[in-house]
Order: C-alpha cells, then sequence, then structure tokens
C-alpha cells in the first residue's frame, strides 16, 4: 500500500482571465437598465424585465466563472526528500498540504 502523499494547491487565476466576463456582465445590466427605463411607462412591466433579465442571466455568469476558476486550479505531488539526517521539524513548502 502507498502512503499518503502532500499536494501543492495553485490556483494561477488572474485578473486578465475573467476581464471579458466581468465587461460582459456589465453590459447585460446596462442593457437590462436600458429596457427597464424604455419600458416605464408601465412601472411593473419595467421592474418585471429588468428582474427577468438579471435572473436569466445571473446562472450563466456563475457558471462562466466557476468553470473559469476550476480550469485554473492545479493540484501536484509535493516531492519528499528521504535524507536519512532530515530533522522532524521541517516545514512543508509554501502552500503545500502535508498529510502524514
Amino acid at each position: 500500500m502507498n502512503p499518503l502523499q502532500g499536494y501543492q494547491f495553485r490556483c494561477t487565476l488572474t485578473f486578465g482571465d475573467i476581464y471579458a466576463q466581468v465587461i460582459i456582465w456589465l453590459i447585460v445590466i446596462f442593457l437590462s437598465l436600458a429596457t427597464s427605463v424604455a419600458m416605464y411607462q408601465n412601472p411593473v412591466y419595467a421592474f418585471l424585465t429588468g428582474g427577468l433579465i438579471l435572473v436569466l442571466s445571473l446562472p450563466f455568469l456563475l457558471f462562466a466563472f466557476v468553470t473559469t476558476l476550476l480550469n485554473h486550479i492545479q493540484l501536484s505531488p509535493v516531492e519528499e526528500t528521504k535524507a536519512s539526517g532530515a530533522s522532524a521539524d521541517s516545514t512543508p513548502p509554501s502552500g503545500a498540504v502535508q498529510t502524514s
């Protein structure tokens, strides 16, 4: 049986990866507001139109953010050095999850 091995968790997500998604979301918000203002002769329709656009677009926005985040997560095994003189109080590399 293999002993448990430590893994390093690294997120490589940068703002540039989600920049286009933020811009598209802002466009959706402004189009929703413009539609609501255009229909303001009947405030109920204006409110329902704006809310409907936001509620229907929110799941797609969250899906895009979550999949982008998951695509930028890396798990890499931490290589342990097995030296005979290794001390017991040695610390793992930064960001490493030690399972022992």
